[in-house]
């Protein structure tokens, strides 16, 4: 049975930084295209970042030139480093990857910044 499993969330101070890790278990031949979201109280769930199989990636505006998505196919795990981390970032944070056929989500991590 194939699940992802997050970790690295927490809170920090604004300026600070956090590496959240979304990996799969189980029986995973190789991951296809991963991305990360975040939602929070009055917030829809929001697209962060996205990165190919192929390793293009994409981000969100109010994210762009702080967060970074990478993967190791290695490890079948999907990573986001999160620099000069803001208040307004405080979500849950979720992972997902497309795994064969269909699209698995990781449980959530909490990300909260202080100011």
């Amino acid at each position: 049975q194939v699940q992802l499993v997050e970790s690295g969330g927490g809170l920090v101070q604004a300026g600070g930084s956090l590496r959240l890790s979304c990996a799969a278990s189980g029986t995973v031949l190789s991951i296809g295209a991963g991305a990360w979201y975040r939602q929070g109280p009055g917030f829809q769930r929001e697209l962060v970042a996205r990165i190919t199989s192929a390793g293009s990636t994409n981000y969100a505006d109010s994210v762009k030139g702080r967060f970074t998505i990478s993967r190791d196919n290695a490890k079948n795990a999907v990573y986001l480093q999160m620099n000069n981390l803001k208040p307004e970032d405080t979500r849950v944070y979720y992972c997902n990857i497309v795994i064969g056929s269909r699209i698995y989500w990781g449980q959530g991590t909490q990300v909260a910044v202080s100011s």
